[in-house]
């Protein structure tokens, strides 16, 4: 199943630069990120979700680069750019090995398989 994007043949041009720029410090960084860590989280302050992903790479003695961006009420700019950039519509947002692997739910489901532990080449705790 593929993505679906707007075309850029569907964007005006006077507006691809701005859509292509839109917060792309934000972007770069998580890209950075994900470039030399094998575990990122990227969340919220304030988020209880967020914490439980974190808590649960702990538990679990996974180390893991962690990147917040704003609170409920505020960098929502950056979130959004990163929910564009990425496809996925919540935080947490976790990548491993360079690839998004969705949220906490469907992070602790690779903890609960043994996934993580085989993608990482570690022992489950």
């Amino acid at each position: 199943m593929a993505r679906h994007l707007l075309d850029e043949a569907h964007l005006h041009p006077a507006i691809r630069s701005v859509v292509a720029s839109h917060h792309l410090d934000t972007v770069q960084a998580v890209q950075a990120a994900i470039a030399e860590h094998r575990v990122v989280i990227v969340g919220m302050a304030g988020n209880p979700v967020v914490a439980k992903a974190r808590d649960a790479l702990l538990e679990q003695r996974i180390a893991y680069k962690y990147l917040e961006y704003g609170t409920y009420f505020s960098q929502w700019r950056r979130r959004t750019a990163l929910k564009m950039w990425t496809g996925w519509p919540t935080f947490p947002m976790v990548f491993v090995d360079g690839r998004l692997v969705g949220g906490y739910k469907d992070m602790q489901a690779l903890i609960d398989s043994g996934e993580l532990a085989t993608l990482l080449g570690t022992t489950a705790v």
